[in-house]
């Protein structure tokens, strides 16, 4: 029989920044050496966090000192990612797929396209109107950006990802230059379905965020031509304990 093609979905919950790299590179590393047998999808939030990518060589992306992120208690990473400056945080949906671009095509440019599609699709489903914005990795909507990429990959395993504003504070954007772009406008899945109530009175479903996060998973089974298994990160842990 054909060995399946799956893609492990995990949902984390709230996780700060740190531990949900280790645990990237960790699962990168046993995909890698071939002690997880199929690709992986990280599904989490961030405590209030900013993450400077490889691209972030001009000190003027990021306007705010290190005090004013410590007084807003917004912790500062460098990281090995693409991409220039970004945010993470609560009521934003992150994702970290660990893939073997081996088993699906090794091109980096390819793959980043197939994260936007997945997201495109995901967004489909609540009427908002996404777009690829040409020379420029992310999804936008109406001129304004909803979702953020940056990937890093050894050996054609990816890890790092995405980041889709769901209820989002998009307040702490103002602490930079978002992406890198100057004049950007960020928005929320939130703050689009308000704009499509037009002033009507409208109140986001509690279930918005879970919405949201089984939107991307059937999406991503879709466009990667995979089957979604949902997974207890336990197991995960189980791999990557067996892996180091």
């Amino acid at each position: 029989m054909p060995e399946p093609r799956e893609l492990w979905v995990a949902q984390l919950g709230l996780r700060p920044y740190a531990e949900a790299l280790e645990l990237q590179r960790a699962l990168a590393r046993a995909r890698i050496a071939g002690e997880i047998a199929q690709d992986v999808l990280l599904l989490l939030e961030h405590p209030p966090v900013v993450t400077l990518g490889r691209s972030a060589r001009d000190p003027g992306t990021l306007i705010a000192t290190p005090e004013l992120l410590a007084a807003r208690g917004v912790e500062l990473f460098e990281v090995d990612r693409g991409g220039d400056v970004t945010f993470h945080g609560p009521g934003q949906l992150v994702g970290y797929p660990i893939m073997d671009l081996n088993r699906h095509k090794p091109d980096l440019h390819w793959y980043l396209r197939q994260v936007e599609e997945v997201l495109i699709r995901a967004l489909a489903t609540f009427d908002i109107p996404a777009v690829r914005n040409p020379g420029l990795t992310g999804v936008w909507t109406g001129g304004r950006k909803i979702a953020s990429i940056g990937v890093h990959a050894r050996q054609w395993v990816t890890w790092h990802g995405f980041a889709l504003n769901v209820t989002t504070d998009l307040s702490y954007f103002d602490l930079m230059v978002p992406c890198g772009i100057q004049g950007v406008t960020m928005t929320s899945v939130e703050q689009e379905l308000l704009r499509r109530a037009g002033g009507a009175c409208f109140a986001p479903s509690a279930s918005l965020a879970d919405d949201v996060a089984n939107a991307v998973m059937r999406a991503a089974g879709a466009v990667f031509d995979l089957t979604t298994v949902s997974i207890d990160p336990a197991m995960l842990a189980l791999d990557v304990a067996h892996s180091t």
